[in-house]
Order: C-alpha cells, then sequence, then structure tokens
C-alpha cells in the first residue's frame, strides 16, 4: 500500500505540492500547528533523499567538473542576480518581496529533481553529485547570497541561519552517504524504496506547515502580489531555460540535457520555506511559497519539451 502511495504521489507530483498549499491557505489555524517541527521532519526528508548516493557518486563527476560548476553558477549566480534585480526594478519600496525572490532562487538543488531525472532517463550521476554539493554547501552559500545582495538593508541572524541549515540539510545528508559508505551500498539499495513513502508526506506535511504563513497574503491578492507570482514564474521557467542553453551551447547529449534542465531549474522550496518563516517577516514567505504553484508544472513541461526535441533530432554525447 505504501508503495501504490509512493507511486501516485510521484505521478501526480505537479498537482500535490499546490494542493498541500491551498490546504494550508484555507486551514491556517490547523496547518500552522506544525510549523514548530518542519525543520525535524526536513531534516529526515533530506536524510531519505541522501542514501540514494554516496562519495564514490561525487567522485565519478568531479574528474570532469564543467558541467556541476555550470549549473551552479546557474544556481547561484545568474538566478539569484537576476531575482534581485528584477526585484528592485518592479518593487524598489519593498524589500520584503526582493528578499523573498532572492531566498527563492537561492536555495539549493531540489532532491526530487532526482525523480523527474529518473523518469526523462537524465544522466544520474550528474544529479546526485549536484545535490549532494548543493546540500553540503546550502549552509555557507545560503547566508552568504543573503547578506551579499540584501544584507546591508534586512537584518540576518547569519550564525544561527547556518546552524539550522547544518542540521536541516548538511548533516542528514552526510550521515547518509557515510551510512552508504560502511555498509558498503546496502543501505542504498533497500532504504530509499522503504523510506520514499514516508518522504513523501513529510514532504506533504512541509508545505502544507509553511503555507498556513502565507495564508492572509494569498487570501488578499493584490495587483503587486500577482506580478510578484509572475515574476516567480519568469524567472523558475528561466532555471529551466538556462540549464538547457548550456547543455545545448557544450553539446551534450540527452541524458546529460535532463540533468541540467532539472539541476538549474528545480529548487528546494521547502527549505527557503522554512528560512523565510524562521527569520523574515511573513511577506517574505509569499515569493518563496508561491514558487511551489509552478515548479513541479514546469518540471512536467519542460521533461515533455526536451523528449520531443529528443525525437527530432540527436546530440553527440561528451560527457
Amino acid at each position: 500500500m505504501l508503495n501504490r502511495f509512493n507511486h501516485f504521489i510521484e505521478k501526480w507530483m505537479f498537482l500535490v505540492t499546490p494542493c498541500c498549499l491551498a490546504l494550508g491557505v484555507l486551514f491556517p489555524s490547523v496547518a500552522g500547528l506544525g510549523v514548530p517541527y518542519v525543520p525535524l521532519v526536513f531534516a529526515f526528508m533530506t536524510f531519505t533523499g541522501g542514501l540514494k548516493s554516496g562519495f564514490r557518486d561525487i567522485a565519478e563527476v568531479f574528474r570532469k567538473p564543467l558541467l556541476l560548476l555550470l549549473i551552479l553558477v546557474a544556481l547561484h549566480i545568474v538566478l539569484p542576480a537576476a531575482a534581485f534585480g528584477l526585484g528592485h526594478f518592479l518593487f524598489p519600496e519593498n524589500m520584503n518581496i526582493i528578499t523573498g525572490m532572492v531566498l527563492e532562487f537561492t536555495v539549493p538543488a531540489a532532491v526530487v529533481g532526482l525523480m523527474w531525472v529518473s523518469i526523462y532517463q537524465g544522466y544520474s550521476p550528474l544529479s546526485l553529485s549536484l545535490v549532494i554539493l548543493d546540500t553540503l554547501l546550502a549552509p555557507f552559500v545560503i547566508p552568504l547570497t543573503l547578506h551579499v545582495l540584501v544584507g546591508s538593508d534586512v537584518e540576518i541572524d547569519t550564525t544561527q541561519m547556518m546552524l539550522e541549515l547544518l542540521f536541516m540539510i548538511a548533516l542528514p545528508a552526510l550521515i547518509a552517504m557515510l551510512l552508504n559508505q560502511f555498509t558498503k551500498g546496502r543501505v542504498k539499495e533497500t532504504w530509499p524504496s522503504r523510506l520514499a513513502p514516508f518522504s513523501k508526506l513529510c514532504l506533504i506535511f512541509v508545505v502544507t506547515s509553511n503555507s498556513s504563513q502565507v495564508a492572509p497574503y494569498i487570501r488578499h491578492m493584490t495587483a503587486e502580489r500577482f506580478l510578484v507570482a509572475a515574476c516567480i514564474l519568469l524567472l523558475a521557467a528561466s532555471g529551466y531555460a538556462i540549464g538547457w542553453l548550456f547543455a545545448f551551447l557544450f553539446r551534450q547529449n540527452h541524458s546529460v540535457t535532463v540533468s541540467m534542465v532539472y539541476g538549474a531549474g528545480m529548487r528546494n522550496i521547502s527549505a527557503g520555506a522554512v528560512i523565510a518563516s524562521a527569520y523574515f517577516p511573513p511577506e517574505v514567505v509569499f515569493p518563496v511559497m508561491i514558487g511551489t504553484l509552478f515548479q513541479q508544472i514546469l518540471a512536467a513541461l519542460f521533461g515533455m519539451l526536451v523528449s520531443r526535441k529528443q525525437r527530432k533530432t540527436s546530440v553527440s554525447p561528451s560527457v
């Protein structure tokens, strides 16, 4: 039954997260009760995702790190800078909106991206390495990016944020990889499938709980907030497109293209929502959480586009 539930959630992921957002908005008093437990639940999600990989996966990709570096440039330089510039251009008087937009495109690559890479026959070692490396770097990259782009205008408890990110993301991923190392991969073969349904339940819990924080803003949408949502949609779609562009410019094959599209496009929005809820005013949560409406739908759309392109033409492999 749990396996059927897991397959069902994976198949309908593009609808699940918007539904969770709607539940949190419609019933904020109930959904908000889960907010204090979100960091612990999120740590379990990261641990489960980390079980699919090991240190050897990273070593394989690091022998030719160019593709990994290109995705990281898109994730942590191009898109945060674009979010900052667009935010200042359209909302110059609202630092909360600008901060939320920057945070949305500063969080690490999404673990759930591995699911989409698998569906569309992507290059798993590259995707695994990206998620692991980006997850381990998150406690340092997120505070640094926020400090550089909005630090002079927003008060940030950098030390506490780094500690929470270490607890939620870096340590669970490291423990999972160490388990794989010590058991010589036996954990990797059995635990991920057993824990996957519980990880999906955790995702539902995290999105629903955190969306309660943004309920007042979605219930009372204004022209400004509709414009924010449009900006998030544009920037999110740009992430997938940039990954595809990099793959095209460097003449990658279909499998690598899939991994680069999802690597540059999919963000760990749940982590961003946790950070926004813990360290910033509620208005900062809105640009972050509104991204859950678009991410899975865009993932399905770009997967179909890349597959359609593959059927029309082939690109010589160069991994």
